[in-house]
């Protein structure tokens, strides 16, 4: 899978002269009266991190500085002070003109920024793609993916788009098709009511819970394997993690959900490496409709699912031959 991340660029070091006003004061005292536009706790870690010398030497934090002391600050990007910043990332886009872009998500890439995940982002790319997009909310982006999720995605190139389509995922006349490897066989196709909200105690988590937002999850099986099967999904709402939470809330995870899936069903060599091959959840976004918000006509993009989930599905093949 490929990395997207992306090191922090290093500024040029700022030469300082410690006036007759700030003679007497802590280093970090000091440097916050020259330097106003950075926080005191961002340049007391500088200093900790020994990227502020004065007179040449690296000292603490609460060293006095007289008149005529030499600071040198070798300035470091904040991770947050980068998130908002065009990148040169490739992106798969299937759709563009003046209104939309319509983007098929490789698995791996973050679409928003966000904690631990600053820079190599789908926003960074839309700015270097259209850095038009630096004036839209969000760079255009009106619904995500998880990172490691594949399929396809909207943009909206202009605040009235933008807003279209909000409205558009609101009134759920955005059709969104998935599919996905579970856990088990299903006997039949269902649907799944149920609400969804943050986990009580495992805040990086979402689950079923009384009070969590409406969520609407409607599958198909397409195929059954012999410890699994492959659903479509169709979504009336969009709830973060809505397939991945509502398929452990049934009994059938997706394939190699890190979060969701526990240890799976069955623990056959076969299987295990599998799991040890396919390093996420085995979920894509197929298929995307909407009314253009410009022309007001029907529009409707599909894409087959990528090399990873495809060989996927020919190992579980084979593996229920055996």
């Amino acid at each position: 899978m490929t990395d997207y991340n992306r090191n922090n660029p290093q500024l040029q070091p700022l030469q300082l002269e410690i006036p007759a006003e700030c003679s007497g004061l802590r280093l970090d005292q000091a440097l916050s009266t020259l330097l106003p536009e950075y926080s005191r706790s961002r340049l007391q870690n500088w200093i900790k991190e020994g990227h502020v010398t004065l007179n040449g030497e690296v000292v603490a934090t609460r060293r006095i500085v007289w008149e005529g002391d030499k600071a040198e600050v070798q300035m470091q990007q904040a991770a947050e002070d980068l998130s908002f910043l065009p990148e040169d990332i490739a992106l798969d886009i299937l759709y563009e003109d003046d209104t939309l872009l319509v983007i098929n998500k490789p698995a791996g890439l973050v679409v928003h920024p966000g904690s631990g995940n600053w820079q190599g982002t789908m926003l960074n790319a839309l700015l270097h793609h259209a850095p038009r997009l630096a004036g839209v909310p969000r760079a255009g982006i009106v619904h995500r993916l998880d990172k490691d999720t594949s399929g396809l995605l909207v943009v909206a190139k202009t605040l009235t788009a933008q807003t279209d389509l909000v409205r558009q995922l609101q009134a759920r006349t955005v059709k969104r098709e998935y599919l996905a490897v579970i856990q088990g066989r299903p006997e039949r196709d269902g649907s799944v009511d149920a609400p969804i909200g943050r986990h009580p105690s495992q805040r990086t988590k979402m689950t079923v819970i009384s009070g969590g937002k409406p969520a609407v999850t409607h599958f198909v099986v397409e195929e059954w394997f012999a410890h699994h099967s492959l659903i479509r999904c169709q979504l009336e709402t969009g709830r973060t993690h809505q397939i991945r939470v509502h398929m452990q809330h049934i009994g059938h995870p997706l394939f190699g959900d890190p979060v969701y899936a526990g240890k799976g069903m069955n623990t056959s060599p076969a299987l295990r490496e599998m799991m040890r091959k396919f390093k996420r959840q085995a979920l894509h976004a197929t298929r995307l409709g909407l009314i253009h918000p410009e022309s007001g006509e029907a529009m409707e993009w599909r894409v087959d699912m990528p090399e990873d989930m495809a060989q996927l599905l020919k190992e579980l093949r084979s593996n229920a031959e055996e």
